[in-house]
């Protein structure tokens, strides 16, 4: 009933919509009067003018050319330009209480004012620092790598930058045998992890591969301590893993009647247990616990496949449940690439080997030597493929004679194929990082 009627075609009922505005929605509290107290809301980085921030002025007022100070760094700074957006940037004398403005103070350090920080004037130290914003932990984790190993300095400018209005994004140096210096990131999901590939892709001119994505599980050892792993290669051996905790979500899925055998069949394979089931029309609510590990990959793809595209997904993290997981590696050429390995379940470990090194084969290119593509557990090898090679035919120049002559050309190609095979190196595409890890369905 309280709804206004507004056209934005046509203009009518806008006055009416402003004057609800300003009557229901409460003026900003603050007084004017009181010390400088603001609080930081956002923050990017600019080439010319350095750190820009968004800032909300809580209570006091602050004026160009004054001085300020960061609560958490204790570093001051001067005002050097406010202002405004209404949208584009307007220059402002003064920004007061309940106001929203910009700040530029030519703060070249990236650290220098983060997102939920106070500010508060230069000498103040009586005035309290803001509540700030919730801190948001992240669920899903990839590892990326710069193809050029002399772009390493910039990706890591690149991510600090980012970081800057992102405050969900985590990164951490890492460094890989096969693939050399990148970082560690945590994301809140995988659309998430695409669009900061993307970004860096676009915005910082890299060439990046990524790794598989996954999730962080509670490993329990033997002396009791637990420690939280994020990639397969901080798992702890063996014999000093008392127990996996992997986390479990919460998921809810909403499709048409007709296709909720296709839901559950495809829940069910992956390890969903069903809680709930709740009719709303033609509409179906069915809510899942499945480990989240299997949700982040090919998990959203595969539902919209099933229900031509009508079903929607949500789902929410409740806990860290023990299961049966271990580790598989791949070996290319012989050689152990640790960004590749992975953590499944062990009743679903034959069944991913063979996944996983089908997808190399068709996604790894031919080189001048057989590339033999293993999947092991432990020491034990449970799934191979071989990439053959590329083969020139020596044997078409002989039109005759005896057949001594086509054996002894086929074993000198044989034994050249032998010895490029102790040398040669096997280039792995971005493609099959993004991709060795799906399914096949």
């Amino acid at each position: 009933e309280s709804s206004p009627l507004v056209s934005a075609k046509t203009g009518e009922g806008i006055e009416g919509l402003l004057d609800m505005l300003i009557t229901d929605i409460p003026s900003p509290e603050g007084n004017p009067d009181s010390p400088l107290q603001a609080l930081i809301i956002d923050s990017w980085f600019d080439s010319y003018l350095g750190v820009v921030s968004l800032v909300r002025i809580k209570n006091g007022s602050i004026k160009t050319g004054q001085k300020f100070k960061i609560y958490s760094t204790g570093q001051s700074h001067n005002a050097d330009e406010i202002g405004i957006f209404s949208p584009k940037k307007i220059k402002r004398d003064i920004l007061s209480a309940g106001e929203v403005g910009y700040l530029v103070a030519g703060i070249k350090n990236i650290k220098g004012a983060p997102v939920g920080d106070t500010i508060v004037q230069s000498g103040d130290e009586v005035t309290i620092a803001l509540p700030g914003f919730k801190k948001v932990n992240p669920k899903v984790f990839a590892s990326m790598f710069t193809v050029n190993s002399d772009d390493y300095e910039r990706f890591r400018d690149a991510l600090s930058k980012l970081i800057l209005n992102d405050s969900s994004l985590l990164y951490e140096p890492e460094v890989s045998d096969a693939l050399g210096f990148g970082f560690r990131c945590g994301f809140l999901g995988t659309l998430h992890m695409e669009v900061i590939r993307e970004r860096l892709e676009r915005e910082y001119d890299l060439d990046l591969i990524s790794t598989a994505p996954s999730v962080e599980y509670e490993v329990l050892k033997n002396d009791g301590a637990i420690i939280k792993c994020d990639n397969p290669s901080q798992l702890p051996a063996p014999n000093d893993i008392d127990e996996i905790r992997e986390p479990i979500v919460n998921t809810t899925i909403l499709t048409p009647n007709e296709y909720v055998g296709n839901v559950i069949t495809l829940c069910t394979s992956k390890r969903g247990v069903q809680k709930d089931m709740t009719y709303f029309g033609n509409q179906v609510s069915i809510v899942f616990e499945m480990p989240l590990s299997s949700v982040i990959v090919d998990f959203f793809d595969q539902i919209k496949s099933s229900t031509k595209g009508f079903a929607s997904i949500e789902y929410q993290l409740i806990g860290f449940v023990k299961s049966d997981l271990t580790k598989i590696d791949i070996l290319i050429n012989n050689q152990k690439i640790d960004a590749l390995s992975m953590i499944v379940h062990k009743s679903f470990s034959n069944q991913k080997a063979r996944e996983i090194a089908a997808n190399l084969q068709k996604l790894i290119p031919r080189q001048m030597f057989d590339v033999p593509i293993q999947v092991a557990l432990g020491s034990k090898i449970i799934s191979r493929e071989t990439v053959k090679a590329l083969r020139k035919n020596v044997t078409a120049k002989c039109y005759g004679g005896d057949i001594t002559r086509k054996k002894k050309l086929l074993e000198k190609q044989k034994d050249g194929k032998k010895k490029m095979k102790q040398f040669g190196k096997v280039s792995i595409p971005q493609d099959a990082f993004l991709n060795y890890f799906k399914s096949g369905e």
